[in-house]
């Protein structure tokens, strides 16, 4: 195993939603941990995160949603990979998620979700010890 591989993780905001602040301050902070990150941008389709994912060759996607659309987006996320044999790719995320949807979100997949008053260390360290590279 290439002990010098970093991981790589999609950052991405999915829906309709339009407040990035929160992903953007997450992607830094993965960023200056020695992470690559490849931030998507606002309004990505489910298909295009997972497309973005694979092409990049990433270890992990963290979803950041706020609008409300969570459970719909991160399932749909979720079986976009599996139809795309890519279902080892780590996906986590956060965001305005009320707490009585955290264990549904992670029945169907999803790693780690994060509420709002997260720690950017305690994030970083997660990823770190959560998500891992697929070098050989």
């Amino acid at each position: 195993m290439d002990t010098n591989a970093r991981i790589r993780v999609v950052v991405a905001k999915p829906g309709l939603d339009g407040h990035d602040r929160g992903a953007k301050v997450v992607a830094r902070a993965l960023r200056d941990a020695g992470m690559e990150v490849i931030y998507t941008g606002l309004h990505q389709t489910p298909e295009q995160i997972v497309q973005t994912a694979i092409a990049e060759d990433a270890d992990g996607i963290g979803l950041s949603v706020l609008s409300g659309a969570h459970l719909t987006l991160f399932q749909d996320v979720l079986e976009q990979l599996k139809a795309q044999d890519a279902a080892d790719i780590v996906v986590f995320g956060g965001g305005i998620i009320p707490e009585e949807d955290i264990q549904p979100l992670q029945d169907m997949g999803a790693a780690r979700i994060f509420t709002p008053g997260t720690t950017m260390e305690s994030i970083v360290e997660w990823v770190r010890e959560n998500v891992h590279t697929h070098a050989a």
